[in-house]
C-alpha cells in the first residue's frame, strides 16, 4: 500500500509541474518572442508564425515519443512522461480557451530579460522535479534518452545542448521583424534570450536533481579506532564503518573509519581527531546522502557496552 501512495504522489507531482510550466509558458514566453529549450521552442515558434496552438502541438510530438519510450527506453519513465504531456497540453489549451490575455506579461521589447529569468528558473524546477521523479517534460529529452541509451558514450547533457544550441539558432530568423519590400530586420535578441533560459533551467535543474543534502565524508586512518568511533557516536552521534588495512610503505595495519557528517559538524570532527596522534584524515564533498538514517545512530550507552 506504502508503494502505491508513493507512486500516486510521485504522478501528483509531475502533474503539479505540468501545470506550473503550461501557466509559465501562456503567462512569459509566448508574449515575449523568444524560443525556451528544446521541442517546446519550436512549437513556440509554430505558434508564433502560424498561431497553430503550442497545446496541440505538444501532443502530436509527445504522445508518438512516450510510445516509443515504453517500447525502447523505460515503461515507468514514458508513463509519467506522458502525464506530464497530457496535462501540459490541456492546461495550456484551457488557458487560451478561456481568453484572459490581460493577465500576460508582455514587455513590448522592454525589459524581457525579466520573464526569461523568471521562466527559466521555474523551467528548471520543473525539470529537476520530474527528473527526480522518473519523468521528463517530453520532446529532446526523450530523444536525448534514447541516444544515451543506445550510446552510452554520448552524454545526455551535451545532446540536450546541441538541440537547444538549434532552436536558438532558429529562432534569429523566425523572429525577424519585417522592415518591408520583403527586407527583414534581424536581431539576436531572441537568440541571447533562448540561451539565458537554456542556461538558467539547465543550471536550476541540475541544482533540484543533486538536491542541498549536502555533507562531507572523512575518510579517517588511525591507531585508536574505538576511541574516535566512541568520540563519534557520543558527540555527533553519527554512526562509523570501520574497515581493516595495511600501509604499502611500513606494512602496518591500521584501521580505517569512514564517516559521512553534516557540513556544521566539521569543525567538532577535527577536535576529536586533533586529540589523538598518527591519525590521518581528509574529506570529500558527497552531493546527496540516500536511505533512512533515523533509526541507525548508535547512542554512546551502547558503545558503552560493547566495550
Amino acid at each position: 500500500m506504502k508503494k502505491i501512495y508513493s507512486s500516486l504522489y510521485s504522478y501528483f507531482k509531475v502533474i503539479v509541474m505540468a501545470v506550473l510550466l503550461a501557466v509559465v509558458y501562456y503567462l512569459f514566453v509566448v508574449e515575449n518572442h523568444f524560443a525556451p529549450a528544446g521541442l517546446n521552442g519550436i512549437a513556440t515558434m509554430i505558434q508564433y508564425k502560424t498561431g497553430f496552438s503550442i497545446g496541440y502541438m505538444s501532443l502530436i510530438i509527445n504522445v508518438p515519443l512516450c510510445l516509443l519510450a515504453f517500447v525502447f527506453i523505460d515503461r515507468s519513465f514514458a508513463k509519467r512522461t506522458l502525464v506530464f504531456c497530457l496535462a501540459y497540453s490541456f492546461c495550456y489549451i484551457a488557458l487560451q480557451k478561456t481568453g484572459i490575455h490581460n493577465i500576460q506579461y508582455n514587455a513590448n521589447g522592454h525589459d524581457t530579460i525579466y520573464p526569461v529569468i523568471l521562466s527559466g528558473v521555474i523551467g528548471g524546477v520543473v525539470y529537476g522535479v520530474c527528473f527526480k521523479n522518473n519523468a521528463s517534460t517530453g520532446g529532446t529529452d526523450i530523444i536525448s534518452r534514447y541516444v544515451s541509451k543506445i550510446e552510452p558514450e554520448f552524454n545526455f547533457f551535451k545532446i540536450t545542448f546541441i538541440f537547444n544550441a538549434i532552436v536558438a539558432i532558429v529562432s534569429f530568423f523566425v523572429y525577424a521583424q519585417p522592415a518591408g519590400n520583403n527586407v527583414y530586420e534581424y536581431d539576436y535578441k531572441p537568440v541571447c534570450l533562448c540561451l539565458i533560459y537554456c542556461f538558467l533551467s539547465a543550471f536550476v535543474g541540475d541544482f533540484i536533481i543533486k538536491g542541498t543534502k549536502k555533507a562531507y565524508q572523512f575518510t579517517i586512518i588511525t591507531n585508536y579506532p574505538e576511541e574516535i568511533i566512541y568520540e563519534i557516536s557520543n558527540k555527533l552521534k553519527h554512526s562509523v564503518t570501520k574497515v581493516t588495512a595495511v600501509g604499502s610503505y611500513t606494512n602496518n595495519e591500521k584501521t580505517v573509519l569512514i564517516c559521512v557528517i553534516n557540513r556544521h559538524q566539521i569543525a567538532d570532527l577535527k577536535d576529536i581527531l586533533s586529540k589523538f596522534d598518527d591519525t590521518f584524515s581528509f574529506s570529500e564533498i558527497v552531493s546527496e546522502v540516500y536511505g533512512n538514517f533515523k533509526h541507525i545512530k548508535i547512542s554512546a550507552k551502547h558503545i558503552n557496552e560493547r566495550k
